[in-house]
């Protein structure tokens, strides 16, 4: 069997139903690659799926408030005199005026469209944290699953509200607050199910194309949500709810959860990368000891407590507050904002938003890439960081000159505004959930992507929320809101970003000092 250790009768009964077809057509037990790449791909589309649900809602909002004059926010009190002209072509008349749905279509729309907004996110920021303690006590399989159909089923009840012709704001507001519960189940889960699979080696690199799903995800959302919704906004969701529902069936089948469950001795070289000493709170994703001990969850308080959790979860709480602002409201900014004096139809700028998640893929592998190259995570998210702030600037100043120059301009804000979020919810999660301060413990790493990814969602549903509000009466508020945020997040990480530019100091000065033949001998010590 070669590295498969000999399965028990648990072991065989744990096994998914896919992964016991599998082995039956091969005739042969399953290696631990062909594990590793199960893992990778079924998670990829379990979080794919679930941002493309996420993302319907963006998309529905052009079609339930209506483009009337008075909620466009198109009021450019700080640079409309200058850098935004508007000719008498560009200007909206009673022709171009949509029914729009109601209750949304009045003039208190929109801040109605974020108090939605607010709905799912602070369950689903609060849902995290329980989904973690809980992630790291249940099956992930399992949990995950229920969470996935859960989604699919309160997100197409948001859309049957179009064929029952249902107006109650209250039906919209709970249907998205048991929606965000459901999400909640789904980041801790694939990063654990992840973390227990794969290794430190390239965990930046790699884990930042593995989070290319969050941008494949808004985009097949939107692409999907924007085609159909010329037959009813809610065939928008209905749709993205059933595939969401059909693929937590593929993960119920096929997800192996760990290397002990399905009989596999995980002894893979990239599991023992020996940590180096002047990394303070960066650890091997699963060291040899966090495999072979077996301990108890890992406390709420006691993950806090976790050199590096607190400043990074507070960083991504402004980072996520810029990017889910963008996700939930750059189709709806597009569609009332003149571009080359034209204003796009609702699906064209629907469409015209995945840029901003094409930028965010090359963001995240980027990221990675050069964390794991300068051995530096906190160096690497804040300088991410500090560079969206011009970027958000161009793209709100020149971002109207043309269509080529919004969507260069977009593609560039979505690279440096997705690639600290990627960062911070991937390699850096999984680095603090394997900290040596656990002792080796293994079943800490939902709780800790958990609290930096609730902590951080909580900035997610802060952000849609003031969007709402405030863009009725100016989007350059909005855009000042976003840089301001954006230069927090940076330097929250100032601690961390010092220490580990002293570290690299210290190590370059003892490479100096030392003779050419104890160069790498003194690196490693």
């Amino acid at each position: 069997m070669g590295s498969l250790a000999e399965p028990t009768g648990e072991t065989i009964c744990s096994k998914p139903l896919g992964i016991r077809f599998l082995e039956y057509i091969k005739n042969n037990s399953i290696s631990y690659r062909t594990y590793q790449a199960i893992v990778l791909i079924v998670t990829f589309l379990a979080y794919a799926s679930y941002h493309a649900t996420r993302k319907t809602t963006s998309i529905v909002k052009s079609a339930l408030d209506p483009d009337d004059a008075s909620s466009l926010g198109l009021s450019f009190s700080l640079w409309s005199r200058n850098n935004f002209p508007r000719s008498n072509s560009t200007r909206i008349t009673s022709t171009n005026l949509k029914n729009g749905w109601a209750p949304f279509d009045g003039l208190d729309g929109t801040a109605m469209l974020g108090d939605i907004d607010l709905a799912f996110l602070s369950t689903y920021s609060l849902g995290m944290y329980f989904a973690g303690h809980l992630g790291d006590r249940l099956d992930l399989r399992i949990f995950l699953t229920v969470g996935m159909i859960g989604t699919g089923v309160f997100t197409s009840l948001f859309g049957f509200g179009y064929w029952f012709n249902i107006h109650n704001f209250s039906y919209f507001l709970i249907i998205q607050m048991l929606a965000g519960l459901f999400q909640s189940t789904g980041w801790p889960s694939v990063v654990a199910v992840v973390g227990n699979w794969c290794g430190k080696k390239k965990r930046g690199l790699i884990m930042g194309i593995w989070n290319a799903h969050t941008s494949v995800g808004n985009i097949s959302g939107s692409l999907i949500a924007s085609a159909l919704l010329k037959y009813g906004w809610g065939w928008s969701l209905a749709v993205p709810g059933l595939l969401i529902a059909v693929i937590g069936l593929v993960v119920f089948l096929f997800l192996p959860v760990t290397p002990e469950s399905m009989g596999v001795d995980g002894e893979e070289e990239s599991l023992k990368s020996p940590m180096k000493s002047n990394e303070g709170f960066r650890e091997p994703l699963l060291g040899e000891e966090t495999v072979t001990v077996k301990d108890k969850p890992v406390g709420f308080l006691e993950a806090w407590r976790i050199p590096g959790v607190a400043p990074f979860a507070l960083c991504l709480f402004f980072s996520k507050l810029v990017a889910y602002t963008f996700l939930y409201w750059l189709p709806f900014y597009i569609s009332r904002t003149a571009i080359d004096g034209q204003y796009l139809s609702d699906e064209t700028a629907g469409n015209l938003s995945t840029m901003f998640d094409v930028g965010g893929v090359l963001g995240g592998i980027l990221a990675g890439h050069i964390s794991d190259h300068l051995d530096a995570r906190a160096i690497t998210a804040a300088s991410f960081m500090y560079c969206a702030i011009p970027a958000l600037f161009f793209y709100r100043s020149y971002g109207h000159i043309s269509l080529y120059i919004n969507i260069i301009l977009m593609f560039i804000t979505g690279m440096f505004v997705n690639g600290p979020y990627a960062l911070i919810t991937t390699a850096v999660s999984a680095d603090l959930g394997t900290h040596s301060s656990l002792n080796g413990n293994s079943r800490a790493l939902a709780t800790v992507t958990a609290i930096i990814d609730g902590t951080g969602s909580v900035g997610a549903a802060l952000g849609p929320l003031l969007t709402g509000y405030i863009s009725a009466k100016s989007w350059n508020a909005v855009f000042i809101m976003l840089m301001v945020a954006a230069l927090i997040a940076g330097l929250l990480l100032t601690k961390l970003v010092v220490a580990e530019v002293t570290a690299k100091i210290e190590v370059s000065r003892l490479r100096d000092r030392s003779p050419p033949r104890s160069l790498v001998g003194g690196f490693e010590v």
